[in-house]
């Protein structure tokens, strides 16, 4: 009788423990991370709702639910379109941000590889400088930045923002960019000034194809700032036609106190989206570029 108990009780400690195991895993791992992506999705959820529903559903909480759409509806996203200037916001701001992100990366990747690669006496104290100018604030920045665009003659054109955003791009790529080519082998270039390769041909053939993943790293990281930018695009610009999207869809889609709450979603939907579609064509090399970089 007791050899038949002390094999279901064997048998029955290896399930407890397993089971044990994965509910544990469930609450340690599953349910946070569960929460987590609630918390980060619901905003766009919510203002994908928003976008499609009308107005008598937005503002009759009673009889609608909020959190689903009764009747779908496009007039919001056709008013946004065709009745506003958005396109021209979204060309403005595409524009504005592509040359920002180019002059940025030029800027920082000539920067960075010269801190990193030449060693001259006090390149680390040069590049801790340079990360130290990201961590001061655009508020504080602006005011001188805009006397600098009153004078060139620059104010309410878009070539303000480009020639202004890269100060606070270039710190942080600069940086971004040190630690990453401080992980390519330095021997690599040895070997090409050995063979009597100059210091832009390294840079050029074997330095940048293999900081590809760092490169795009620092450019999603500018592109995305410079889309999203509102301090210095809202300083800077002044008619209605030449502003970007975030300042855009808060002063031209807002008159009062009257909110138009779907054009403001759908206009924040639809700005979002390239940002997204810009992460979806390069996470790989994003997320190789944080894991690591080229093995020795």
């Amino acid at each position: 009788m007791t050899e038949p108990t002390q094999s279901n009780s064997a048998t029955a400690q290896p399930e407890a423990m397993t089971w044990d195991s994965k509910s544990r895993r469930v609450v340690m791992l599953y349910v946070p991370l569960a929460c987590f992506v609630l918390i980060l999705l619901f905003p766009f959820y919510w203002m994908t709702v928003t976008a499609f529903k009308p107005n008598a559903e937005l503002y009759d909480y009673n009889t609608y639910n909020p959190f689903w759409i009764g009747s779908p509806t496009l007039d919001h996203i056709y008013h946004l379109l065709f009745n506003t200037a958005y396109p021209r916001w979204l060309m403005t701001t595409m524009g504005v941000a592509v040359a920002s992100t180019f002059i940025s990366l030029l800027a920082s990747t000539l920067a960075a590889y010269a801190i990193q690669r030449l060693r001259f006496q006090g390149s680390q104290y040069v590049g801790l400088g340079i990360y130290l100018a990201y961590l001061v604030p655009p508020s504080i920045l602006f005011i001188p930045l805009a006397t600098i665009v009153y004078q060139l003659g620059l104010f309410d054109t878009p070539f303000a923002l480009i020639l202004t955003f890269p100060t606070f791009l270039i710190p942080f790529c600069t940086w971004l960019l040190i630690g990453y080519f401080k992980s390519i082998p330095y021997e690599l270039e040895e070997c090409a000034l050995i063979d009597g390769a100059t210091r832009l041909q390294i840079l050029r053939r074997i330095t940048l194809p293999l900081a590809v993943p760092g490169l795009i790293s620092a450019g999603i990281f500018s592109f995305t700032l410079s889309w999203n930018e509102f301090i210095y695009s809202l300083a800077f610009i002044q008619s209605s036609e030449k502003k970007t999207v975030p300042v855009a869809i808060l002063t031209e889609l807002v008159t009062g106190d009257v909110y138009q709450w779907g054009a403001l979603m759908a206009g924040s939907l639809l700005g979002s989206l390239p940002v997204a579609i810009f992460y979806s064509f390069f996470v790989d090399y994003y997320v190789s570029s944080l894991t690591g970089a080229v093995k020795e």
